[in-house]
């Protein structure tokens, strides 16, 4: 079909009205290079499930693009079985996980709604708590305001992998129609799933230490109402909350990206921590659908590495054993952690689609990017309400010592050695940018960036480039949730300036600015 003719039939197939009108608004006005991307394909699934622009056509989030998905869905799970379904508070999210339900109960699925705006580890604790065959949750996560997205959950508890997620994509792919596909009703769950996610996460901290000053921002996002049952319920005290930030908003006013990752995010929040009035020992950070969780200490933020370190350090002095798993694009200071204890390691590709994953004996999982899985076996992805609770508590003990958790994380680099990481992050409009960068990297692998001596290269995935260095390494993939195009640099015990140096080469090589 030509353009125009696809534009036409999706309108005729579109049960949005929204939607249809500002389509044939763009048809009218002939805006062929706006109608072209929002025709130029599919979403995928990425790192973390479907993600694009709220906009009418199939290379956006839309609620013909929802039904159609669900309809895929449904197709692989079969009539007779049962899916979760939870949302978060972005546009879009209370229609789209109705029109989910709808879709999955019309094709003999039973289709069961989380009663509200909830955090995305409810979504994934529920999937096993209820015995589901899958779980769907409506969130774009940490993307920008005009995103929604969609993350799949098998029976395992686990995001979808592959090669699943092409399986599900080709049964998307064949749904003939959105208007003729059935439509039934959804069960809606009361608060029993939230209140069996609150027992279960607040029985995780281990010792009685609760004396501990916190400050928590949910940025804009769902994850104050859960934290705030949970601190009081696992009897600490009430954490002070950035008022700016409190409510649900999906338009984020606060910050250029709801990213804690991203500079100024956290400004609001340090400036709370740091005030006289509230004098926190730790401050915490949920992203929009708070299954991540940054922290900081005093104006200090950490860095998702080192965080991830602190609680595997902290699950492990308390006796917790089995396997513990990162990322290839991790510190590698989690391994040394585990040889120290004598506990198993495992080292995956990115995302927690694998981290979850990495074996049945799992304890233990955190990735770079402020990802952290503190009890698999309850919640099996990560999830920034039960992390919170735990660093709650190992800051309550170092206090209790006199100390921070600064002074902790000092203790592991005295035994483990200094771990500096650093992410590079190049945002683009210009996806083939981005793909022609990591081409150029992988046709011509570098001998050295700068006086750093590449000693060899690994490519575990299409997307990832692996360059170790003598005491260090550097990492080059494209973002699984933004067109973002990311290096990530490690060395241990470096000399001063050693870090700006290497960064300052792999920017020069990647052809990138910043």
């Amino acid at each position: 079909m030509t353009l125009h003719q696809q534009v036409q039939a999706w309108i005729e197939d579109d049960p949005d009205p929204v939607t249809r009108a500002e389509l044939t608004a763009l048809l009218e006005a002939g805006a062929i290079a706006e109608l072209a991307d929002r025709f130029s394909g599919p979403l995928h699934f990425g790192t973390a499930g479907l993600r694009g622009a709220v906009r009418g056509g199939s290379n956006g989030m839309n609620r013909a693009v929802v039904r159609r998905t669900a309809a895929g869905l449904a197709a692989h799970l079969g009539a007779g079985t049962t899916v979760v379904v939870g949302r978060d508070a972005r546009h879009g999210s209370v229609e789209f996980q109705a029109d989910v339900g709808a879709v999955l109960a019309g094709a003999g699925v039973r289709a069961l709604l989380l009663p509200r705006d909830l955090p995305t580890p409810v979504l994934a604790f529920a999937v096993l708590h209820l015995g589901a065959d899958a779980g769907v949750m409506v969130t774009a996560s940490h993307n920008p305001p005009a995103d929604n997205g969609m993350k799949v959950y098998l029976a395992d508890g686990a995001q979808l992998p592959s090669p699943v997620d092409g399986q599900v994509e080709r049964l998307i792919a064949a749904v003939p129609s959105v208007l003729d596909l059935p439509l039934g009703e959804a069960e809606v769950l009361g608060e029993d799933v939230w209140q069996a996610y609150l027992s279960a996460i607040t029985a995780l901290p281990r010792s009685d230490a609760r004396d501990v000053r916190v400050a928590y921002t949910p940025m804009h996002g769902v994850g104050l109402e859960t934290l705030l049952a949970a601190f009081q319920r696992a009897g600490f005290p009430v954490p002070a909350v950035v008022a700016e930030q409190a409510a649900p908003d999906p338009d984020f006013p606060t910050v250029a990206f709801p990213n804690p990752e991203e500079p100024g995010a956290l400004d609001l929040l340090l400036r709370l921590s740091t005030a006289p009035g509230t004098a926190a020992d730790v401050a915490i950070a949920s992203d929009p659908d708070a299954d991540r969780i940054a922290v900081a200490v005093g104006d200090r933020p950490l860095r998702g590495d080192e965080t991830g370190v602190l609680l595997a350090d902290h699950l492990l002095s308390q006796g917790v054993r089995g396997r513990v798993a990162t990322t290839v694009v991790s510190s590698s200071m989690l391994a040394k952690v585990a040889a120290s204890y004598g506990v198993p390691f495992s080292e995956t590709l990115t995302g927690f689609k694998h981290l979850a994953r990495a074996g049945d004996d799992l304890v233990y999982a955190y990735e770079e990017a402020l990802g952290v899985a503190v009890a698999p076996a309850t919640v099996r992805d990560k999830d920034g309400m039960s992390a919170a609770l735990l660093v709650a508590e190992l800051a309550a003990l170092e206090k209790a010592r006199g100390r921070t958790l600064l002074d902790r994380l000092a203790d592991l680099e005295e035994r483990h050695g200094r771990h500096e990481t650093r992410q590079l992050s190049y945002r683009v409009s210009d996806l083939a940018r981005i793909a022609a960068a990591v081409e150029d990297v992988r046709a011509h692998p570098p001998a050295a960036y700068g006086p750093f001596r590449v000693t060899a290269v690994e490519q575990p995935d299409d997307d990832v480039l692996v360059h170790r260095l003598d005491g260090g390494r550097v990492v080059v993939r494209p973002s699984g949730t933004e067109p973002k195009l990311k290096a990530y640099l490690e060395l241990v015990d470096p000399p001063a300036g050693a870090m700006d140096a290497l960064a300052t080469a792999v920017q020069e090589r990647l052809g990138l600015a910043r």
